[in-house]
């Protein structure tokens, strides 16, 4: 089992939104949400997360703005990166994001928790590959 992690969901959606919250957060991990890219960043001034689960079109702030936006100000910047959305070319707008993996909503939980554990596993193997 993966130790918890810092995640910031950012998804409009707000029933979504929610059950990511409570999903992520009953698996132990220390989760924030934010319905658009712009709320995100905001949190990202305060908080770091080590992975950011990401909804690809939102209102305010789209994630590619949201990327755009996050790296230009290096927040968060070895965050691994989950991009959900039912969009088509979800493989092209992940690779655009540099997002690190993705789901096609609706995707299964426990697909979506395995995603996140093997995210955050990666995460801390390359730290402490750079030590």
């Amino acid at each position: 089992m993966t130790a918890p992690g810092r995640i910031l969901v950012v998804e409009d959606d707000e029933m979504l939104r929610e059950a990511l919250l409570e999903e992520l957060g009953d698996e132990g991990h220390e989760v924030r949400v934010a319905a658009h890219g712009a709320h995100a960043l905001d949190t990202l001034d305060e908080w770091e997360p080590e992975l950011l689960v990401l909804d690809l079109m939102m209102p305010v702030m789209d994630a590619f703005e949201f990327r755009e936006r996050q790296q230009q100000r290096s927040l968060a910047s070895e965050a691994r990166v989950l991009v959900l959305s039912a969009a088509r070319n979800l493989d092209g707008a992940a690779e655009r994001l540099a997002a690190d993996a993705y789901l096609a909503k609706p995707f299964r939980l426990d697909e979506m928790l395995s995603t996140v554990d093997r995210l955050l596993d990666d995460r801390r193997d390359g730290d402490a590959a750079a030590r």
